[in-house]
């Protein structure tokens, strides 16, 4: 079979595209409105595009052309938390997709709790086993939908102490919830573990080098 993309529609590629780029992990956002409302989003196009200094990027789309509550607040204060979710709150992720309208709040109609940052004045999610406090970098937008790529600077990382050993975070017993096309979720299958790849380390690069 073959497919021509321009055949199809914004919704139908999107369709099509989210069932092809799997398994996607989930930023759990947290926002705070100008006027101190809390809002809980999760978002399944999140990845990370620096280790120096630490970003995660974030597309966040429209919906019929309006601007999301997530992207408005973030854009209005300069800053965001990305909430990491286990398995046990896979219910509660998509629960907070449901479009509620600017005035109202998700953690608080969800009853879920949450807890001040440090670096940020969003508060981030009390039960999420990570939390990342971000710094609005820079935001791009692509395509004609007004799909943007919002990049957050990592200046803070919450993990429950069990997760974290020797620099590394234990994937197994985070047990992360992952997005696949439609409204199913998926968690950690089977995991090999193969010998390591040597590797030249990562380095600053000075300006002008």
């Amino acid at each position: 079979m073959q497919i021509d993309i321009g055949s199809l529609s914004p919704q139908e590629c999107y369709r099509l595209i989210s069932g092809i780029v799997v398994p996607r992990p989930i930023a759990w956002i947290t926002t705070r409105s100008p006027d101190g409302v809390v809002n809980l989003a999760p978002f399944s196009c999140f990845t990370f595009v620096s280790n120096s200094p630490l970003m995660v990027g974030i597309n966040i789309g429209r919906k019929a052309g309006r601007e999301k509550d997530t992207a408005r607040n973030i854009r209005a204060l300069d800053e965001f938390v990305v909430n990491i979710a286990d398995w046990t709150m896979v219910e509660d992720v998509h629960a907070s997709a449901v479009e509620y309208d600017a005035h109202e709040s998700e953690v608080e109609s969800l009853g879920l709790a949450v807890e001040p940052s440090v670096t940020v004045e969003t508060p981030r999610l009390a039960k999420a086993p990570i939390s990342l406090e971000c710094r609005l970098h820079s935001v791009t937008g692509y395509g004609n939908t007004g799909a943007e790529f919002f990049v957050g600077e990592v200046s803070r990382v919450h993990i429950v102490d069990e997760l974290y050993r020797d620099g590394r975070i234990d994937t197994r017993e985070l047990q992360p919830v992952c997005r696949i096309a439609g409204a199913n979720y998926a968690t950690l299958g089977e995991i090999r573990q193969l010998k390591p790849v040597a590797q030249t380390p990562k380095s600053v690069i000075e300006p002008g080098a």
